[in-house]
């Protein structure tokens, strides 16, 4: 009787895992081994356990107290900057976390989440300060200021930066984004283009869009984005730039309408995504454009692009589903204890069939 009244006064609270082991007459070792299954435990001997645990309402170890002991949460979180409305619009970010959630799978750890919304470009630092994490990844932002990363790095969670920032307290994964922009570049110098336009990803997350100046040019807070309009400019110099508020192809359609509306347009415009690409090729199409022989068109990250029918478009394909499993491999290093080491992907120039001669002027 004196075990029975034990029991009972444990769980007038939350059960525990103590009076399952009390009630199933095993010591609370055995009865972690039953709800594990990390040891022998005889099958009549669980069986007990998990009546016992069924009969007092014992749903199982605590998770955070399990935390606590090994000194792991489970979580693992991926930064997104913009609202997942947008981000999953994007076969870019799709590919990248599908490959993250991959690797992640076998480690025994969970995939968190974080965004903006529709009033912020992404979330504070007094925003995250309680929840629990093992690795931060951005995935989606990076800017190199970012007081988020500056939280993470204080309170000694691991980062791993995918397209920046770069910076020695974050592993970083990224590609030659400077070096294949200024392929693109080179390639439509090659075909005679002295007129060029570039279609910017947002310099930062503010929903800003249109020509760019100087100052704005002083803002640009994403490695990716700067360094692919200065792979652009290593070749044609200073040229026009329209910034997108977002990766969206309804923003590249308005920002080739900035571009094309000029006195003297351009014979290219370079668009730092395959989506905005896509968006320029619908205003140019709907202004009577044909493309390629009235206006070549690049993007970046060779995605599927269904919905710009026979073309093929010139871009960089980058490996954006491996690249999410570097990600999570790169996790996995600092699970393990050691610091991973910054790794470069590689990435391969096609040449489509949205790219061609400039037009010959008039006679």
């Amino acid at each position: 009787m004196q075990a029975i009244r034990e029991v009972t006064t444990v769980t007038t609270g939350r059960p525990t895992l103590a009076a399952v082991a009390a009630r199933a007459g095993v010591s609370p070792s055995t009865a972690s081994l039953a709800f594990s299954g990390a040891g022998p435990v005889a099958a009549d001997t669980r069986e007990r356990v998990l009546a016992a645990a069924r009969d007092l309402g014992y749903a199982g170890p605590d998770p955070m107290a399990r935390s606590l002991r090994q000194g792991r949460s489970g979580i693992v979180a991926a930064v997104i900057g913009e609202r997942l409305l947008y981000a999953f619009r994007d076969p870019v970010a799709v590919g990248l976390l599908d490959g993250i959630a991959e690797e992640l799978s076998p480690l025994d750890s969970g995939l968190l989440l974080i965004s903006g919304d529709a009033s912020r470009a992404g979330p504070t630092p007094e925003q995250v300060a309680r929840m629990p994490m093992d690795v931060v990844i951005f995935a989606m932002c990076g800017r190199d200021d970012d007081a988020l990363l500056d939280h993470f790095v204080e309170r000694g969670v691991p980062i791993v930066a995918v397209d920046g920032p770069h910076r020695d307290d974050v592993a970083v994964l990224d590609i030659d984004d400077r070096g294949e922009a200024r392929s693109l570049a080179q390639h439509l110098a090659r075909l005679g283009h002295e007129r060029i336009g570039v279609v910017a990803l947002p310099m930062l997350l503010d929903g800003r869009r249109g020509p760019m100046d100087d100052a704005r040019r002083a803002e640009i807070g994403f490695s990716d984005v700067r360094e692919r309009l200065r792979g652009t400019e290593d070749v044609f110099g200073r040229v026009p730039v329209i910034e997108a508020a977002t990766n969206l192809i309804e923003e590249g359609e308005q920002a080739a309408e900035h571009l094309l509306a000029a006195a003297t347009p351009p014979t290219a415009i370079v668009a730092q995504s395959d989506l905005l690409a896509v968006g320029v090729l619908r205003t140019a199409e709907s202004r009577g454009l044909r493309v390629p022989e009235d206006l070549s068109i690049v993007g970046f990250d060779g995605i599927e692009t269904p919905w710009i029918g026979a073309h093929v478009l010139t871009t960089v394909e980058q490996p954006i589903v491996d690249k999410g499993r570097t990600a999570g491999r790169m996790v996995a290093e600092f699970l393990a204890g050691s610091r991973p080491a910054d790794v470069r992907l590689p990435t391969t120039l096609r040449v489509g069939s949205t790219t061609a001669p400039p037009p010959r002027p008039s006679p």
